[in-house]
């Protein structure tokens, strides 16, 4: 029955497109309202094919940086300029075949988390991580290739959000299994870069930690990608550029908030 059909994970459609209306009704404020959004290039998304789109972006908490990105895609595919106005509007019937990959670990945290997994997630291992610690050596698990092969799927399905670095810290090294998944399955790459939502949430991206901030989300032209010749080091240094997270960005970061020092203490002298 079409009241009952499911997608390639068992999930059922019209439960999946009630939640996400639900959800982002709820959360609309938390990104136009209590805070500001600024949005770039919300028309590559209308460009776009229907699948075999992955999405590579840096990550500041473990779920506004992904609750934002179904608000602007779908307000985009809805013919939104680089903004999430008339949020009922765009949520009546959401892209469901967007997925994202989350942490199995932090899915299964809590009712909450449970239920955002129903909107789309595609719960991995993380073989370097394991109850907030990093592992390595001979305490490193092995690759699940059904983890693997769950994002395959989704990426023949739809669009899949993915986080490479696997952590919500800055300028951590990107992990080779996201440019494993490129070469595996020759996807459209398309880079998003955020910022502000660390200030704005908790770790989690569940409680509002602070009003008034300015969240930005830039989304990027996809890259070019020689998926055979290109191998993997190439592919995770590109990675680390388009998200803007490769070390270079660090030392410009770095010189230019000791710029903005110097001149704060100069206005102090006088």
């Amino acid at each position: 029955m079409g009241l009952f059909k499911r997608n390639i994970f068992g999930h059922i459609l019209f439960l999946k497109r009630w939640l996400i209306y639900a959800f982002g009704l709820l959360t609309h404020k938390r990104y136009k309202g209590f805070n500001q959004l600024n949005i770039e290039g919300s028309d590559i998304l209308r460009n776009l094919p229907q699948n075999n789109v992955l999405f590579i972006s840096n990550h500041q908490t473990y779920f506004a940086d992904v609750v934002a990105m179904f608000h602007v895609f779908n307000a985009s595919l809805k013919g939104r300029e680089n903004n999430i106005n008339n949020v009922a509007g765009y949520l009546f019937n959401p892209k469901l075949n967007l997925y994202y990959v989350a942490a199995k670990e932090t899915m299964q945290k809590g009712l909450l988390p449970r239920i955002m997994a129903y909107a789309g997630a595609i719960s991995v291992e993380r073989t370097w991580r394991a109850n907030g610690a990093d592992i390595s050596g001979a305490d490193k698990k092995a690759v699940n290739l059904d983890d693997t092969a769950n994002i395959g799927e989704a990426l023949k399905d739809g669009w899949v959000i993915t986080f490479p670095q696997g952590t919500t810290k800055s300028f951590k090294p990107v992990r080779k299994g996201t440019a494993h998944i490129i070469k595996n399955y020759k996807p459209i790459v398309v880079p998003v870069v955020i910022d502000g939502f660390r200030r704005s949430f908790d770790k989690k991206g569940l409680r509002l930690k602070k009003k008034g901030i300015l969240q930005s989300m830039v989304i990027k032209a996809p890259l070019r990608i020689d998926y055979d010749n290109e191998s993997i080091d190439e592919i995770v240094r590109k990675i680390e550029f388009a998200i803007e997270q490769h070390p270079s960005f660090l030392k410009v970061i770095s010189e230019d908030q000791l710029k903005e020092m110097e001149k704060l203490n100069k206005e102090r002298k006088y």
